[in-house]
C-alpha cells in the first residue's frame, strides 16, 4: 500500500505529464483534455489486461486509486477551496441584479429537473421490463439535476459568454449545491425507507437550517475574515486568513450540519468584493487573488484527472450500459425544460441575454459531485445502473456539452441582430 505522500506525487506527477501532453499535442481546454487522457488511459489499461491477463499493471493501478476515497476528496476537501476560489471572482453587483433569476435557477429549476428525470429514468426501466424503484430514481434525479460548480466554471473560462448571462450561470452553479444535497438527503432516506416520518415541515427545516443556516454562517465567517484583513497590511498573512476562513467555514458548516458549499461561497463572494475593495491593497489583492487562482487551477486539474481514471476502480457492469445513453438525453430534456420554465415565470419582471435557454441548457455541464453522490450510495442494487447513468450523463456534459458550448454561444447568444 503506497503511502499519502506517495498516492499525492503519483497523481500530481500524473496531471503535470497528461497537461504537458494535452498542451503540446491534444490542444483540448485543459482540464477537459485531462478527463480525456484519464479515460484514455484508463481504457488502454483494460483492454492490456483483456488482451494479456498475466500483467500487473492494472491491478497496481487501480489498487492505488482505490486507496482515494473520491467521496471525501471531493466533497469534503477539494470542494470547499474551488467554491471559495470561484466566489472569489463573482461581481456582487451584477449578482444582486440576477438575485432572482439565480434564486430561481437554482431552486425550482434543480427540483423541477429531479422530478422530470425521476419520471423519464423511471418510465424507461419500466418499459424495458427492468423493475426500478421510483424513490431511487429521485434519488439519481436529486444527484444529477444541480449543474457543477467546479466543471461549469472550469467550462465558461474557454468560453466567451456575454456578462449577464455569465452571471446566470455561475450564480446558479455555486448556489444550486445547497438545496441540491438537501434533496438528495431527502430522496435518498424516502429510498432506504429511513425517511418514514418526513413531511413537508420537516423538508423545509432541512432548506432552511441547511441553506440558510450556511449562508448566515458564510456571511459572519467572511466579516470576520474581512475585519482581520482590513486591520493589516501584510500579503503573506492575509493569504493564511483566506486558508483558514475556507477550511474553518467548511468545518463548522459540517459540524453544524448546514451547508458547506453555501457558506464558502458566501464567504468568497464577500471577502471578493468588500473583502478586496476595502481591506486589501493592491499588492495583496494580487497575492490573495493569484494564489486562489492557482489553487483553482491545480484542484480543478487533479479532480478532472480522476474522474477519467476512476472508470480504473469502478469497472461498470456492461449490462447497465442502457441506462446510461437513457439517462443522457433524459438529463438534456430535463435541463431545457426546467430553464425555459424559470425564463418563462421571470420573463415578465426580469430581462434575458440573447441565447439564455439554449446556452444555459447546453451550459449545465456536471461534474464531480455528481460522481461523488453516486459512490456514497451503498448496500443497494439500484447503485450499479445508478452509477452507471451519472459516470454516462457527467463524460457526455463535460465532453460533448463543454467542447461545442462555444458554438452554441456562437450562433444563438452572439448571432448578429
Amino acid at each position: 500500500m503506497l503511502s499519502l505522500f506517495e498516492l499525492v506525487a503519483g497523481l500530481l506527477t500524473a496531471t503535470a505529464t497528461f497537461a504537458w501532453l494535452n498542451h503540446q499535442f491534444l490542444r483540448l481546454p485543459a482540464n477537459i483534455g485531462l478527463l480525456v487522457m484519464g479515460l484514455g488511459a484508463s481504457l488502454a489499461l483494460i483492454g492490456i489486461e483483456v488482451l494479456f491477463t498475466d500483467t500487473h499493471i492494472y491491478a497496481t493501478l487501480a489498487d492505488s486509486l482505490r486507496q482515494i476515497d473520491f467521496y471525501e476528496a471531493v466533497m469534503n476537501g477539494m470542494l470547499a477551496f474551488l467554491l471559495f476560489a470561484g466566489a472569489l471572482h463573482v461581481d456582487l453587483d451584477r449578482l444582486r441584479r440576477r438575485a432572482a433569476v439565480v434564486g430561481a435557477l437554482a431552486t425550482l429549476g434543480v427540483a423541477l429537473s429531479t422530478l422530470i428525470i425521476a419520471t423519464g429514468l423511471w418510465f424507461g426501466t419500466q418499459l424495458a421490463g427492468v423493475h426500478f424503484a421510483f424513490s431511487w430514481a429521485l434519488v439519481f434525479g436529486a444527484l444529477i439535476a444541480p449543474t457543477d460548480p467546479v466543471a461549469v466554471l472550469s467550462t465558461l473560462r474557454s468560453v466567451d459568454v456575454p456578462e449577464k448571462l455569465k452571471t446566470d450561470m455561475s450564480g446558479e452553479a455555486l448556489f444550486n449545491d445547497g438545496i441540491a444535497v438537501v434533496l438528495f438527503t431527502i430522496t435518498l432516506q424516502m429510498a432506504t425507507g429511513s425517511g418514514d416520518d418526513f413531511d413537508v415541515s420537516h423538508v423545509l427545516r432541512l432548506i432552511v437550517v441547511e441553506a440558510g443556516g450556511g449562508a448566515v454562517l458564510g456571511l459572519v465567517t467572511g466579516f470576520i475574515a474581512y475585519r482581520a484583513m482590513r486591520a493589516l497590511d501584510d500579503y503573506s498573512i492575509e493569504v493564511m486568513i483566506s486558508l483558514a476562513l475556507v477550511t474553518a467555514t467548511y468545518a463548522l458548516a459540517n459540524a453544524m450540519h448546514m451547508s458547506g458549499p453555501i457558506a464558502v461561497v458566501v464567504a468568497g463572494v464577500l471577502i471578493g468584493n468588500r473583502g478586496a475593495s476595502h481591506g486589501m491593497s493592491d499588492t495583496t489583492k494580487r497575492y490573495v487573488f493569484g494564489f486562489w487562482t492557482l489553487v483553482d487551477d491545480i484542484l480543478n486539474a487533479v479532480l478532472f484527472l480522476l474522474i477519467g481514471l476512476e472508470v480504473l476502480v469502478l469497472r461498470f457492469d456492461p449490462s447497465f450500459a442502457w441506462v446510461g445513453l437513457l439517462a443522457v438525453p433524459l438529463v438534456v430534456v430535463a435541463r431545457f425544460l426546467a430553464v425555459a420554465g424559470s425564463v418563462t415565470l421571470l420573463a415578465r419582471w426580469q430581462s434575458f441575454a440573447r441565447g439564455t435557454i439554449p446556452v444555459l441548457t447546453w451550459g449545465g455541464v456536471r461534474g464531480g459531485i455528481s460522481v461523488a453522490l453516486a459512490l456514497s450510495l451503498t448496500g443497494t442494487d439500484a447503485r450499479a445502473p445508478i452509477l452507471a447513468a451519472t459516470y454516462a450523463v457527467v463524460l457526455f456534459t463535460i465532453i460533448v456539452q463543454g467542447l461545442t458550448l462555444d458554438r452554441v454561444v456562437r450562433r444563438t447568444a452572439l448571432r448578429e441582430s
